[in-house]
């Protein structure tokens, strides 16, 4: 049976499976999402056909490669690839689309697998999804959900999401929660191409028809940017805004930075990298409350002092419709609670698109 050789990046679903079949340490910098990593020569193996391509020859480098890379693939065959069946058809992808897809490419379709590699490889996509960054936030109708630190729009999200709704989590996708102690414990966060890769992915999958909910955010997610035309359009998007009490925040907090207990010289380090700001006396009283454990006064006087102001230039500087959104209350932040908000605005919601159609 004779297959096709060669697919291009607008056909990434017809695939069970995405295979990226360079290095390791290309592999973390960025990847097809959802692709698997074998590669057909590693960092080490990668760097040793280099220098032999340098310092001796085309030939020699070529033939030391084909032993390395023939080997790798005999691996990944007895060993990941095992119980791949008949009807398998993989994507295979390196750098440009060159000989390191082409080998294990060919390999699988000569025992019988429809194998695919992708034209112009790893570039061609990396190109395709800047394309689309640009491209896509223009065709979402957003939704964006405002409050100070601690109204749990995060938890909101999820709870958005169980209930049918779109939603757009830029902190999860960035491993981050936007903030001076947006740190996550147990994820540290991706490269800035690899944020964008899932991010394209997930705006892909959005229906243009419907509201996409996302968190209001500014420009940077710890260190990772928000690209140009997706934040533009999040700031000219209608908001929703939530209000909570000050109590409640506090609890929330506190439960939700908890991880800070067990590591009291990286919040001391974070409070004193907003010396410049507050003056030596403020942090000084912060580093205070936390080397004493008093977690909730040091939660309210940072929200009072810091979180709270902050909030309120950038987000009424950027959101100009916040201050003509609809607010939603609640006094706690459970799951009851936000249970209740989630359904409330996707009633909201619908009986906007409602109105307008009526309108129309």
């Amino acid at each position: 049976m004779k297959f096709n050789a060669i697919a291009d990046v607008t056909q990434l679903d017809q695939f069970d499976e995405k295979i990226d079949v360079r290095s390791p340490a290309e592999f973390a910098l960025d990847h097809i999402v959802g692709a698997i990593n074998l590669p057909v020569l590693d960092d080490i193996e990668r760097a040793q056909v280099g220098t032999r391509y340098k310092q001796t020859s085309s030939f020699e480098a070529k033939k030391v490669g084909a032993a390395l890379v023939a080997r790798n693939i005999a691996r990944h065959l007895e060993t990941t690839l095992a119980d791949r069946p008949k009807n398998w058809q993989p994507l295979i992808y390196c750098w440009r689309g060159g000989n390191r897809s082409a080998s294990l490419a060919h390999v699988l379709r000569q025992i019988g697998w429809n194998a695919q590699a992708l034209d112009g490889g790893y570039k061609a996509y990396r190109r395709f999804v800047i394309d689309e960054l640009n491209r896509l936030p223009s065709t979402l109708q957003l939704r964006i959900i405002c409050g100070p630190t601690g109204s749990g729009k995060s938890r909101l999200l999820q709870q958005i999401a169980k209930r049918g709704g779109q939603v757009l989590d830029l902190e999860e996708l960035a491993a981050h929660r936007g903030s001076v102690l947006g740190n996550l414990p147990d994820r540290s966060q991706p490269s800035q191409k690899h944020f964008e890769s899932t991010l394209w992915d997930a705006m892909r999958r959005f229906s243009t028809y419907r509201s996409v909910f996302v968190e209001a955010e500014s420009v940077k997610i710890g260190r990772l940017r928000v690209p140009e035309t997706l934040i533009a359009r999040m700031w000219d998007s209608p908001c929703l805004s939530l209000s909570l009490p000050m109590g409640a925040r506090v609890e929330f907090l506190t439960q939700e930075y908890a991880h800070f207990l067990q590591d009291l010289p990286d919040l001391a380090a974070k409070l004193r990298g907003l010396h410049s700001l507050y003056g030596r006396e403020k942090i000084e009283r912060w580093l205070s409350l936390a080397s004493g454990r008093r977690w909730q006064e040091l939660v309210e006087q940072l929200l009072e002092d810091h979180y709270d102001p902050a909030y309120r230039r950038s987000t009424l500087s950027h959101y100009p419709t916040l201050n003509r959104a609809p607010t939603f209350r609640a006094d706690r932040i459970d799951a009851a609670s936000l249970e209740v908000l989630a359904t409330e605005i996707l009633q909201s919601t619908e009986n906007e698109k409602r109105i307008d159609a009526v309108a129309a």
